[in-house]
């Protein structure tokens, strides 16, 4: 039988700013990232998206990022890996003791935007980032782009991995994601993403932009909760994937 995990970037509110449609979302994913402070989210959005998780059944996850506010996260940074490696440890650290308080438990670990990217194709940041994991608690799964270097730090650390793929994200040769600053980056047509979320899932394939077959592997399908259509195509992909005989769980 086949299975598939569904997550989604939630609690990216910060204070009265609030972004997403989290409570909505939620019945049709199986893992929440949740945002820990520093690109987006607050201590309150924190505990409040937690208490969403755990009344919805979903999966809890850190949803770590640079520290940048203004930007979302999604402006490279110059770090060290001993950098990378402590905000990650502070911002999980904080989640996991919110998740723990009200009852919950941390299960995975997904890096955010730009760091998440960095972490793809950078071997040290990602060693960085797994031995987090390892150090607090290393039956946390590490959720990292499907064949990059963050799934690789993990395997080598010993800990669970789950291989991410984006249903309206294009790809490049290389298997990383389409930069966002290309008009190209996103897939914005619902039949087009669910073709390359089937094929990805079942067949273990993605087109690049260029046209090159890739090899993939799809333990969790990320899906985006900031647009405004999110809760539609979010109950679309659940409603089509078992559809198509595929188990939607998370692990």
């Amino acid at each position: 039988m086949t299975r598939v995990d569904l997550n989604c970037d939630l609690g990216e509110s910060y204070g009265n700013f609030k972004v997403g449609m989290d409570e909505q979302i939620l019945p049709f994913i199986t893992s929440a990232n949740i945002a820990c402070g520093f690109h987006a989210g607050d201590p309150t959005i924190m505990r409040k998206t937690v208490l969403l998780a755990l009344k919805h059944n979903v999966s809890i996850g850190a949803h770590p990022g640079l520290p940048d506010l203004l930007g979302f996260g999604r402006r490279q940074m110059d770090i060290t890996a001993q950098e990378a490696y402590d905000m990650v440890l502070y911002q999980v650290g904080a989640l996991k003791v919110i998740a723990e308080s009200e009852g919950g438990k941390l299960r995975h670990v997904k890096p955010h935007g730009a760091l998440y990217n960095m972490a793809a194709i950078d071997k040290g940041l990602a060693e960085a980032i797994a031995n987090v994991i390892l150090k607090i608690d290393s039956e946390m799964i590490l959720f990292g782009l499907a064949g990059s270097e963050l799934v690789n730090a993990g395997m080598k650390a010993g800990i669970q991995v789950a291989q991410e793929v984006f249903a309206d994200r294009t790809y490049q040769r290389d298997g990383t994601l389409t930069p966002r600053r290309h008009s190209d980056a996103l897939i914005t047509d619902d039949s087009l993403a669910l073709h390359q979320v089937i094929r990805m899932v079942k067949e273990g394939k993605v087109r690049s932009i260029e046209g090159t077959e890739l090899s993939i592997q799809a333990d969790t399908i990320c899906i985006h909760g900031d647009g405004p259509y999110a809760c539609n195509f979010a109950s679309f992909i659940r409603n089509e994937l078992v559809r198509e005989g595929i188990t939607v769980q998370s692990f």
